[in-house]
């Protein structure tokens, strides 16, 4: 790829700008795996020219997070100074900046229930740093880096050189690094999202009539729900972009008000394995059936993790026009496939998707609510297929979606 050492600078500079939108004095701390030494240092670097007090570099290995699923005779134990890093992070307002790369595959054949056993634990010592960013009380983002494995999943027919320049590629289009002025860019991106988002919140709809092949779904809304687009503000009141790229307008259901059935339109990377053909059925909020064509076991791990991960804590709407879906390119990563389709999540809802909520205890959260739950996973329904009906408390329906396109 030509020039792209200039690529890669500009682009661990859109992180740190408009990723976390850095200010003078703050900490960062940054996940990115060990194959990507050369965009942390860029990342690095830019983070401090921009400001930061200190950056903390977490390196990420999933051969030797492998090894330790499959060796280990302890699975659940997290050491106290990880925890107590985690509150720190929480009480300094630490911004976090997430790279993922990891071979969608990376746990492919190892035993779901020790993957399990060690994501809980996991999960059970971020939970303050998982609700601080559900609150928003910290700026974060999730970015994404070319792998040679990733890459070969993405593009199988090609070398492993080849197909890693090609996904680079992918993923720098995708973040409008090739505009003249990629942070402007995402300005007006942002504005266009947020408009969307304006209409949807003026009319407070009672629910959504999902309907598609394979789906006819309707999921309640909360009272006093909040449709939020692609930027957010965190609790001091600094702007900044949570997923990049993003392509949504999203908000939370009501967690005991969805009924029928939806079929996933996209293969979902989960925990090191890919999970295909997804089907669920609702009643009353909560899961009742699904199945898997590929990864049954660990749908049903994720499902069984808590009683929140029965139901679901995000609605999602994208067109099927977007950038990332008109690449004709599965991804196998939820960061970008989430941003070419429709999505649900299962699990937790952000409180900041209710006026109010943020403010909240957890038990005035979920009698207002907003699901609960250690785990938050997208995954994708849209397709062109897919029209979308906002249903209003006097029963009269507004069309949202037609053919995957927005209808206004």
């Amino acid at each position: 790829m030509t020039n792209f050492s200039e690529q890669l600078a500009r682009y661990a500079d859109l992180i740190v700008t408009t990723g976390i939108n850095v200010k003078k004095g703050q900490t960062v701390v940054l996940s990115i795996g060990v194959d990507q030494v050369e965009l942390a240092h860029l990342i690095v670097k830019s983070a401090y020219l921009h400001g930061a007090k200190e950056v903390l570099v977490k390196w990420q290995d999933d051969k030797i997070t492998r090894l330790f699923i499959e060796n280990t005779t302890d699975l659940t134990t997290i050491r106290p100074s990880v925890i107590l890093e985690n509150d720190e992070i929480v009480a300094e307002k630490a911004s976090r900046i997430s790279v993922v790369s990891s071979n969608p595959a990376a746990f492919a054949g190892v035993d779901s229930q020790r993957i399990k056993a060690r994501q809980q634990a996991v999960m059970k010592a971020r939970q303050k740093v998982m609700q601080a960013t559900q609150n928003n009380d910290l700026s974060w983002t999730v970015v994404a880096a070319a792998s040679p494995e990733w890459a070969k999943v993405v593009f199988p027919a090609l070398s492993a050189e080849a197909a890693q320049e090609k996904l680079w590629q992918a993923i720098f289009n995708s973040v409008r690094l090739d505009a003249k002025e990629p942070n402007q860019a995402w300005e007006q991106h942002n504005d266009f999202l947020a408009q969307k988002a304006a209409w949807l919140n003026q009319y407070q709809f009672d629910a959504l009539h999902y309907q598609a092949p394979g789906t006819d779904l309707v999921i309640g809304l909360p009272k006093n729900h909040l449709w939020e687009g692609a930027g957010a503000v965190n609790s001091q009141g600094q702007s900044f972009m949570p997923n990049m790229p993003t392509e949504e307008v999203f908000t939370a259901p009501d967690a005991k008000r969805v009924d029928g059935f939806i079929r996933a339109t996209k293969p979902l990377s989960y925990a090191g394995t890919i999970i295909e053909g997804m089907t669920f059925q609702f009643k009353a909020g909560e899961i009742i059936s699904f199945t898997a064509e590929a990864g049954e076991a660990v749908l049903k791990d994720l499902i069984q993790t808590d009683e929140g991960a029965k139901r679901i804590g995000e609605v999602a709407l994208v067109p099927h026009s977007s950038p990332i879906s008109q690449s004709d390119l599965i991804f196998f990563n939820t960061l970008f496939d989430e941003n070419a389709s429709n999505h649900l999540a299962i699990g937790a809802a952000y409180s900041f998707s209710i006026k109010g909520g943020t403010e909240m205890s957890e038990a005035e959260l979920m009698a207002n609510g907003l699901n609960r739950s250690q785990v938050h996973v997208d995954f994708m329904v849209g397709s062109a297929e897919m029209s979308i009906d906002g249903i209003l408390e006097n029963g009269e329906r507004m069309p949202i979606f037609r053919n995957g396109e927005w209808a206004n």
